[in-house]
């Protein structure tokens, strides 16, 4: 029996979550329901499109629904209002309020007897089961996290909505010699500004200052302030051009030792480089929307994150096929 899948809002994630259903043959599309008009969005693959309002309508007709919101205002209202009647999966990624996110989505499966997953994609989710499983094998190992080289859409957005900027990209760029001193297990101690670069690609509104919008950029609090940051000037043409993707990326690093005194040096290194920043994370969501609806069905109700999943839940392999073939 196929699981019957719904896609909860329709921007790139939706259409990278619409694209990994179909490569899974287990899986099949309800539908995807937007806060736009229905009549006026196409889907890559015909699926029907229903108003977010009549969600509810679906209610015994979908094993686990995707929201593909944004985490800022969207996810954190959406996953506990969604989670009353439906098992889900989302990809909140505020590191920080994760906890926050986690109790609130939580207390509502347990009392509605649902199964929701939060924060699943690449980071968090792949990167931190490699942050965990580095930091269990290598105890006095030094985590490190590097992200890039991609495009950071909320700090592109951040640069968007400056007056006088018409269109931008923010290209987030480890900085190589601090990788490298990483990779030969020295174990430095690294500050924001020595790990990421930061790239701005910007297009102006005709006639705006542009040292004004460099400055504002350069300055701007929990974005730009605390890194190396270069901005571009450029055309539209050549933004649509040379910057039209969604690439990303990154490596988490642990560096430990083992021995008597410590003789022997070890470094774990996870990579990841990305074509489809939300295609990728979207594939990932979709092989925990997997786990999610044999969770449910064990009855494991309450919040969970890629934590709690053991890997077997996320394949359609059966133990015997995982035995034999990936062990």
């Amino acid at each position: 029996m196929s699981i019957k899948v719904g896609i909860y809002g329709y921007g790139n994630l939706g259409r990278g979550v619409e694209c990994a259903v179909k490569l899974n043959g287990d899986m099949e599309l309800v539908g995807v329901f937007t806060r736009r008009d229905p009549l006026n969005v196409k889907t890559l693959f015909n699926t029907p499109v229903y108003s977010a309002d009549n969600v509810l309508d679906f209610e015994n007709k979908i094993d686990v629904l995707v929201i593909c919101g944004g985490s800022a205002t969207d996810l954190p209202k959406q996953t506990p209002n969604l989670s009353k009647y439906f098992n889900c999966v989302d990809s909140f990624d505020t590191h920080a309020k994760i906890p926050e996110h986690f109790d609130n989505v939580d207390k509502i499966c347990k009392d509605n007897g649902t199964v929701t997953l939060i924060s699943a994609g690449w980071d968090p989710g792949m990167f931190s089961l490699n942050r965990l499983y580095a930091s269990s094998v290598l105890a006095n190992g030094s985590l490190y996290t590097f992200w890039g080289k991609g495009v950071s859409q909320g700090h592109s957005d951040a640069i968007r909505r400056i007056k006088g900027v018409k269109d931008a990209k923010q290209y987030t760029i480890p900085v190589e010699s601090a990788l490298e001193r990483v990779r030969n297990g020295e174990n430095p101690e690294l500050s924001t500004r020595e790990k990421h670069l930061r790239e701005c690609f910007v297009v102006l509104e005709d006639g705006a200052d542009a040292n004004a919008i460099e400055n504002e950029i350069k300055t701007m609090p929990n974005y730009f302030a605390d890194y190396d940051t270069t901005v571009h000037f450029i055309s539209q043409e050549e933004l649509d051009k040379n910057h039209a993707g969604i690439p990303h990326g990154g490596f988490v690093i642990c560096s430990g030792n083992t021995g008597v005194n410590g003789e022997n040096k070890h470094v774990i290194e996870y990579s990841l480089k990305l074509d489809s920043n939300p295609e990728f994370t979207a594939s990932v969501i979709v092989a925990y929307a997997r786990a999610v609806s044999r969770l449910a069905s064990e009855k494991s109700f309450g919040c969970k994150t890629v934590f709690d999943v053991a890997p077997k839940y996320l394949s359609q392999l059966s133990d015997e096929e995982m035995r034999k073939n990936l062990l």
